[in-house]
């Protein structure tokens, strides 16, 4: 199919070949697991520039490029990166199975998308790696593209990545979000599952149905931004729930929080019986309640809003699990549980209750655990299990992926910074970050290679916020083509 241009953005931004990528990836569907046409894109693509590709069994797809001239003895470089992405929006009016992102130039030089997540990450970095691949004037190693998939929602395509795929000594991750940073460890994490099944009661006399929401927050990435207190819109909902429940009588039959759980909630609900003769008192008070909180909160979050609106119900949790549920919530470990003693301003272990749900009596919440140490992930996950335990839930423990340990002494590293130090004046920072990457496992995989990982300047990733920076983009790309035109010459073992 014809390359489509971008929708919303000036034909001429630079790279030109990079952006008219990031606008096809724009049209195409790719929902964490639900990526098939993008993948099958892919595919046609490859095969129209007779570009050698294989698809292992996970859906992961690998396409190889051989050396520009004059450089077919120099090692291989693996680029990766992830085609799924995390879909978030303001309002449901987007669909999207069907609906094309649409991206925009904002005149602060940031490209936003028009009420959804933008798909930034890992976007770009899939866009730049096709550019790569389909350039005739970029010096460049044998390559080794390596798109995965389900990277979002439990980093399956790396988990379950053939052991047989790849032959390159070095991998380039695009898929971090501040320029200027080469990341070379990261933090590994679980789910923890937590279910119960409650008792219900018909609705009490003289009780009308409401839903309560909590919305307007920030949300973000529940690694990249769990350090800059961003609150949780179902903390906040089961907060407001534990201070007016007994006050006011009210009975609840369903609980909704949150859409992923790598991402921090930015709307909760509740669906309650409420007595009709306290319900102006409650409404009042739900307006002092909103106007109370957001003072207390960051700038970011000054969107807070409280609403109460008609709904349907037919059942109510008897007043018994009510109120474990309630406690369970306010309870469970939440947030940012210390930074690193080794690494300045990293965030060691945190946990983000990122989904949860009460539909028909059953209870489940679902939490991210990261950490930087496998000791710190089994502290914060025995906290969760305990509280489940406490409140008569059982518990499952999901999704482990490892961390990447760092490697100082790395070669690649070491090249990567020198060029950049060429380009731009001065060393890049090095560092380990919070949020989870594929890095970890592909180690496991393939204990030879040697990683880094970068990315231009993304912001608000996982949220309707999100957006990328042009210039960072270009910088991004200049680095990242230089940086393969020095690839050394391959070494003999």
């Amino acid at each position: 199919m014809p390359e489509p241009t971008l929708p919303f953005l000036p034909l001429d931004l630079p790279p030109a070949a990079l952006w008219r990528h990031f606008a096809t990836l724009c049209r195409l569907p790719r929902p964490s697991r639900h990526e098939g046409q993008v993948m099958d894109h892919l595919c046609r693509w490859a095969s129209t520039r007779s570009l050698n590709w294989t698809q292992d069994a996970a859906g992961n797809l690998l396409i190889r490029k051989p050396a520009s001239p004059g450089m077919a003895e120099r090692e291989t470089v693996v680029l990766q990166g992830h085609v799924d992405m995390v879909c978030q929006q303001d309002g449901d009016a987007h669909d999207f199975f069907s609906d094309p992102i649409q991206p925009w130039l904002a005149d602060d030089g940031w490209v936003r998308a028009r009420g959804t997540s933008l798909g930034a990450d890992n976007g770009i970095g899939v866009a730049a790696m096709l550019a790569v691949l389909e350039s005739d004037d970029i010096a460049h190693p044998p390559l080794e593209a390596l798109f995965t998939v389900n990277e979002e929602a439990g980093m399956d395509g790396a988990h379950d990545l053939a052991e047989d795929l790849l032959t390159g000594r070095f991998l380039l991750n695009l898929d971090t979000e501040d320029w200027g940073e080469f990341y070379i460890g990261c933090a590994g994490g679980e789910d923890v599952i937590l279910r119960r099944q409650c008792e219900r009661e018909p609705l009490p006399p003289e009780h009308h149905a409401w839903r309560l929401t909590v919305r307007g927050l920030c949300g973000g990435h529940s690694g990249v931004d769990i350090h800059r207190y961003r609150a949780n819109a179902t903390r906040l909902l089961a907060r407001l729930l534990s201070e007016l429940a007994g006050r006011f009588g009210l009975r609840v039959g369903q609980l909704a929080g949150g859409a992923l759980r790598n991402v921090i909630p930015r709307e909760a609900s509740a669906t309650l019986a409420v007595p009709e003769s306290k319900l102006e008192a409650l409404q009042h008070t739900l307006l002092d309640w909103q106007k109370r909180v957001a003072a207390t909160l960051p700038e970011w979050d000054h969107g807070l809003t409280v609403t109460l609106g008609p709904a349907q119900l037919n059942a109510v949790l008897s007043l018994h699990d009510q109120a474990v549920l309630i406690d369970l919530l306010n309870a469970l470990p939440d947030g940012m549980a210390g930074l690193s003693p080794s690494l300045p301003d990293v965030v060691h272990t945190s946990s983000n209750l990122g989904v949860v749900s009460l539909d028909n009596g059953r209870f489940q919440a679902v939490s991210m655990v990261r950490s930087l140490s496998d000791d710190g992930l089994e502290s914060r996950v025995a906290s969760l299990l305990a509280c489940g335990r406490l409140a008569g839930c059982s518990g499952v423990r999901e999704g482990f992926y490892p961390g990447w340990t760092p490697r100082p002494e790395s070669p690649l590293l070491a090249l990567a910074s020198q060029v950049y130090q060429r380009q731009h004046g001065a060393k890049p920072k090095v560092k380990v970050i919070h949020a989870g990457l594929e890095c970890g496992i592909l180690l496991g995989k393939y204990p030879d290679l040697d990683i880094i990982s970068f990315g231009p300047d993304i912001r608000g990733a996982h949220s309707p916020s999100e957006r990328v920076n042009v210039a960072s983009v270009a910088r991004f790309w200049d680095f990242l083509c230089e940086l393969l035109a020095q690839i050394p010459a391959r070494r003999l073992d």
